[in-house]
């Protein structure tokens, strides 16, 4: 008999049970969306966030060392300390390697260019590497991508050079022109604009800035782009101060301290840190992006519920005189509430497959068209959502069960209340 209630219920309020689940199936579709791109999106906006260029930055441990007093440097004149450039490979043997997505060395030097002194910096454009059985490019092209060259990228092993945009101006020269550097021609194979001080530089491979400097193999810093996940407490911590379980939890997450201790490991002498306003920032924007994410599935969710109290109110004050002869034949409150809890979780269960279905295909052109890759649902999230939906119908159905429960049999069966 139960069942057959139920089943006469769907059949003959067939327009308010639809329009309760296409309420649901929104709802519950927005959220499947915006959960499966949240819990997937942190990769893919870090991925888009490398395009500006590189978060943690690599120097000579030496560059550290404080050694003024009243004022006065007391570090002996020279000319810097500098990074082996041997050293540079073993990036790749760090825990976060696949995080890793480019380095570039820098070594800047002073240089007799034409008829003045300009500096002259020295780098990798698109160099390749090896690391054990490792083969992998890297440079500016991978760490750098807002520079613009008009002309061609120099090859890394070619004595080719880049001309800053105001410098080319300055000297006159294009792409395919010859400039003396160091009483040395060379040729111009592109002009670079970068909208920083490398307009104003010549810009090399790195081995024609160690020969001008007369220093094989060295690189005064390093710049790194890795993906990481946004800074918390534990990453804030100092690892020195962790008891072992917890140093381990903090070493093999990707936060950028973790990779920047890591480098530290694997390049001698050396301190690695974030560029901090780059790091921040990335933290910052995802954060945001999530709790608007956040926000948009909350005000879904909370308009099927108002949407679902609607219909299941009107569904029900067309039942009154069902109610009321149930209670007359002798159903208590808990058979009643029973009756309607029951359509509702069919409804849930309907509504939420349907708004899954439904949310993984909106999740999916939602990654085509902003991150131009595919947002990947993981299969627990199935039953998360059809709990969400039942939560979401039960909300807004006990107000109008409520109701139900109370009605009596004597004003239902003529037509009150």
């Amino acid at each position: 008999m139960f069942v057959r209630l139920v089943y006469e219920s769907f059949r003959r309020q067939k327009r308010r049970k639809l329009l309760a689940g296409v309420a649901i199936t929104l709802g519950v579709g927005v959220a499947t969306a915006m959960i499966a791109v949240a819990t997937d999106i942190g990769d893919k906006i870090n991925r888009e966030l490398r395009t500006y260029g590189a978060n943690l930055v690599v120097t000579p441990q030496e560059d550290t060392l404080n050694l003024e007093i009243g004022g006065v440097d007391l570090r002996p004149p020279s000319d810097g300390a500098y990074i082996e450039e041997s050293d540079l490979p073993k990036i790749r043997g760090t825990f976060w390697h696949h995080n890793i997505v480019g380095f570039s060395p820098m070594l800047p030097v002073s240089a007799r260019v034409d008829c003045s002194n300009t500096s002259v910096l020295g780098t990798y454009f698109s160099k390749q590497l090896t690391f054990g059985k490792d083969d992998f490019t890297t440079g500016v092209r991978a760490t750098h991508p807002w520079w613009k060259v008009e002309g061609a990228w120099p090859d890394d092993n070619s004595s080719d050079v880049l001309l800053g945009q105001h410098l080319a101006g300055t000297l006159g020269r294009h792409p395919g022109d010859q400039v003396e550097i160091a009483g040395t021609p060379h040729r111009i194979s592109g002009i670079v604009t970068t909208g920083a001080a490398e307009d104003n530089e010549v810009v090399a491979p790195l081995a024609l800035a160690q020969q001008i400097l007369g220093k094989p193999g060295a690189v005064r810093r390093l710049y790194v782009s890795a993906l990481t996940k946004p800074e918390d407490a534990l990453a804030r911590r100092d690892p020195k101060t962790m008891t072992p379980e917890l140093y381990d939890r903090w070493y093999c997450s990707p936060y950028v301290q973790s990779i920047a201790y890591q480098l530290q490991e694997v390049i001698p002498h050396s301190h690695a840190e974030q560029i901090r306003q780059v790091a921040q920032n990335e933290g910052t924007v995802l954060s945001r992006i999530k709790g608007l994410m956040l926000l948009v599935t909350l005000a879904a969710l909370f308009a099927s519920a108002l949407a679902v109290s609607a219909a299941m109110a009107t569904a029900i004050y067309e039942r009154r005189a069902e109610v009321g002869l149930m209670k007359a034949l002798g159903a208590g409150s808990f058979s009643v509430a029973a009756l309607f809890f029951t359509e509702a979780t069919l409804l849930a269960l309907i509504g939420g497959i349907a708004g899954f279905a439904g949310g993984a295909l909106l999740a999916g052109q939602i990654g085509r068209s902003i991150f131009n890759s595919q947002i990947s649902i993981q299969p627990v999230l199935f039953p998360f959502i059809l709990g969400i939906a039942v939560i979401v119908t039960f909300a807004g159905s006990a107000a109008a069960i409520r109701r139900a429960v109370k009605f009596d049999p004597v004003y239902a069966l003529r037509g009150g209340e």
